[in-house]
């Protein structure tokens, strides 16, 4: 039987690899050692000489050079969570390691969150919210509100939540418009988006919402000449990474322009720092990182990974490998 070990965080380890996807995978797997974070398994990495596959999640161990000596016969390492770019090295590569992420798994809450906010942004949701706190009444109607019919939406990278936003958004009678550099138009026919500058997201979209993965050509690139020239009333939210957006420059014109209103899932540092002026102002909405699995949501990712390892029993090409020639832009 191949022998197979849990390395991962221990808070999150019961909600990701629930009971019954356990029993699953011990059942497929001899799994003789009790789940450990990758600080207990620095304290003695003999414990991976016979394995053959790891189930890993959030805090998991790097595959370097030290882990992969101590596992000779290390060949899939199955990661119930999402980016692996903390994760993998060269050498991971350079051993024919098989790795496989529940990225897409992950993006699915982040995508589900992403729609309940463009809904309710396009209903003026947040500045009502706000009107209403400060008046103690509720505003005359007709409510002089966007709306989603005929609306405009528009996304910043087609990446794994971004293409899930564009299906979700299907069904709706809104038009998405978006910025990816790396998307074909027959791609981007498929998902009935049209492709646009990043300038024209800001300056076309009633709710523009960020979908970029952080790579070192992505940091900073949102900046003032951008939320500048967005429409008036309109919204933008980030469920991305924080350090995408130049936060100062951000900030000083959400102080100028109060009718735009940002949610941030995300912002850099994380949480912002103590007087930062996100948390006093009123046309900033600020959550923790939750877009992402939360409670019963993260047991999809342990499942989806339980459905690799039967791939990879099976000997079928597996549906969530992430490869050497693409893992650095997924997301």
């Amino acid at each position: 039987m191949v022998k197979g070990l849990y390395i991962m965080d221990q808070d999150p380890f019961d909600l990701v690899y629930q009971k019954e996807v356990r029993d699953e995978i011990e059942r497929l797997a001899g799994i003789d050692a009790s789940p450990m974070s990758k600080e207990e398994l620095h304290q003695d990495l003999s414990i991976l000489q016979d394995v053959e596959v790891i189930f890993s999640g959030w805090g998991g161990p790097v595959l370097d050079q030290t882990l992969l000596d101590a596992a000779p016969h290390l060949k899939a390492f199955f990661y119930a969570a999402g980016s692996v770019k903390g994760i993998v090295t060269e050498e991971t590569w350079n051993r024919d390691i098989l790795v496989t992420s529940a990225v897409t798994a992950n993006a699915i809450p982040v995508a589900e969150f992403t729609l309940s906010q463009i809904f309710f942004c396009l209903k003026n949701g947040w500045q009502f919210t706000r009107e209403i706190r400060k008046t103690k009444q509720f505003p005359p109607k007709p409510f002089s509100c966007q709306g989603a019919f005929g609306s405009t939406v528009g996304l910043i990278s087609l990446s794994t939540v971004g293409k899930q936003v564009c299906e979700l958004l299907k069904p709706f009678d809104i038009k998405v418009i978006a910025y990816d550099p790396f998307i074909t138009e027959e791609v981007a026919e498929q998902l009935g988006v049209e492709l646009c500058s990043l300038e024209d997201v800001f300056l076309r979209s009633d709710v523009v919402s960020l979908h970029t993965p952080l790579l070192e050509e992505t940091k900073g690139m949102i900046g003032k000449e951008h939320f500048a020239q967005m429409l008036p009333n309109s919204s933008f939210i980030n469920t991305a990474r924080g350090e995408i957006v130049r936060e100062r420059e951000m900030i000083e014109v959400l102080q100028e322009r109060t009718d735009i209103t940002a949610v941030l899932d995300v912002t850099f540092p994380e949480p912002p720092e103590q007087d930062s002026p996100l948390y006093q102002l009123d046309n900033v909405v600020l959550t923790p990182h939750l877009a992402g699995s939360e409670g019963k949501e993260c047991g999809r990712m342990g499942q989806y990974m339980l459905e690799e390892y039967k791939r990879y029993l099976n000997g079928e090409r597996l549906k969530w490998q992430v490869k050497r020639e693409n893992f650095s832009i997924l997301a």
